[in-house]
Formats: structure tokens, sequence, C-alpha cells
């Protein structure tokens, strides 16, 4: 199966469970990191891929993102759910 069918079987199952996604971490275990996994990215990896990431961005301290993809122990793409 190429990306475009794995990218479709995707969306199809998500238009199928999304109602029932009630919670952030629903949404996070059944959507987010099944479509990071479908990116080829490991999100079993802490030296890839890392939940609440410290990213203190300007003047905000102690911040925190859902998760970060690292890239040679560094922030690569930081993301927020």
């Amino acid at each position: 199966m190429d990306f475009i069918d794995e990218l479709r079987q995707f969306s199809t199952r998500v238009s199928g469970i999304k109602d029932v996604i009630k919670t952030e971490e629903a949404t996070k275990n059944a959507l987010v990191l099944p479509f990071f996994q479908l990116m080829g990215y490991d999100v079993f990896n802490p030296l890839e891929f890392v939940p609440e990431y410290a990213a203190d961005f300007g003047v905000k301290k102690d911040a925190r993102v859902d998760y970060a993809i690292m890239v040679e122990w560094h922030p690569y793409i930081a993301c927020r759910v």
C-alpha cells in the first residue's frame, strides 16, 4: 500500500471515530499519534518524538508543547494539540 492509500485509509478511520472522541488524551491516542506514525515518525522513540516538551519560547517560561519531533538531539517541530 502506498502513502496515498494509507492516508485515505486513515482519513476514513478518522471519519468513523471522530464523533466519539471527547477528550484531549483520546484525541492524541486515536488521531495525533497514528497520524505522526503515518508520516514516518517513531512515536515510541524518545530520541525522535518527545511528549510534553519544555518549549520556553520568548517571554513565556515553563511553557510546554504537546510533542516535539527531534532531529539530532534538537527540536525540529513543536506541536500543540
